[in-house]
Formats: structure tokens, sequence, C-alpha cells
């Protein structure tokens, strides 16, 4: 189980970083946050909610660094994109549901699978978060309104929900 496990890291790795250096949609430091935060909480023991939260963001990261790397590429097909996005969901999702990390009936939050949930709303968060970035950034005439706005949007508001989680799991 655990040389699949790695194996399946490994992979994913690859893939992921094969990408890293040639798109910046999302800012590498804000990915790098997110990645270390998935890490963290899984070694902390920190509740599913929370892990999916970062899990969601990181792949919302990762799909904004294809699509840009697509369109630097001016491959701009919407078919290319629409498997992009599936495809990392796939790779992600995919792992999880293999080795059974999912679908415990003891491990859920309304109903749902703890960690679907927090990928979901991470997901959703982190795309929020982005989309403020780039409204205030609009309004402040193409200018953010300060040092590391493009990060510290997306992360400040994935911090709020992994807290209301954590309180709410307590």
């Amino acid at each position: 189980m655990k040389k699949k496990a790695g194996f399946w890291g490994i992979l994913s790795f690859i893939f992921i970083f094969s990408f890293a250096r040639q798109a910046w949609a999302v800012c590498p430091i804000c990915t790098v946050a997110v990645g270390a935060g998935v890490g963290l909480s899984r070694w902390l023991g920190i509740d599913d909610t929370i892990t999916g939260t970062w899990v969601g963001a990181l792949m919302v990261s990762l799909i904004f660094w294809n699509l840009a790397w697509f369109h630097k590429k001016n491959w701009n097909s919407l078919t290319l994109k629409t498997l992009a996005v599936f495809g990392w969901f796939a790779l992600i999702m995919g792992p999880l549901f293999l080795y059974d990390i999912v679908g415990h009936a003891g491990n859920q939050l309304w109903g749902i699978d703890k960690l679907l949930l927090g990928i979901m709303l991470g997901s959703a968060i982190f795309l929020l978060g982005s989309e403020i970035h780039l409204f205030l950034k609009k309004r402040n005439h193409d200018k953010s309104f300060f040092v590391f706005q493009k990060v510290i949007v997306p992360i400040t508001l994935l911090g709020f929900l992994s807290l209301f989680f954590y309180l709410t799991t307590k």
C-alpha cells in the first residue's frame, strides 16, 4: 500500500512541476504555501475538513497554472482546458478513492465526507480569494493595494475557513 502511495506521490510531483516553471497565473509562493499547509496538517493529525480545504486550494492553484501555461502556448481550446481541469481533478481525487481515504461513514460532517467537503469549500474559497484580489487590483488602477496581496487574500480566506472547521469539528 505504501509503495503504491509513494508511486502516485512521485508521479504527481513530476506532473505538477513539469508545468510549474512556465506558468504563473497564481504565484508560486501561494502554491507552495498551500502545499505546505496540506503536508503540515496531515502530519499534525488535523481534521480532514481542514486538510481538504488546503487540498482543494492546491488543486485550483494547479489548474490556474496549467491554464496559464496553455494560454502562453496559445493553446486556447475549450476542450483542452476542460481536459486539464478534469485531469487535475482525477490526478488528485483518484488516489483518494483508490486507497479508500474518502467515503467512510464515520468521517462525515453535515452528511458529506470531511475530506471531500473541505476540498469543495477550499476550492471555492481559493477561487473567491483570487477573484477578490483581481477585483481589488482593478479598483486600484491595476495595482495591488499592498505587497503580496495576490498571496495574502486567498491564504487569509483559507485560514478563516480552516479556523471555522477547527471550531466546528472540535
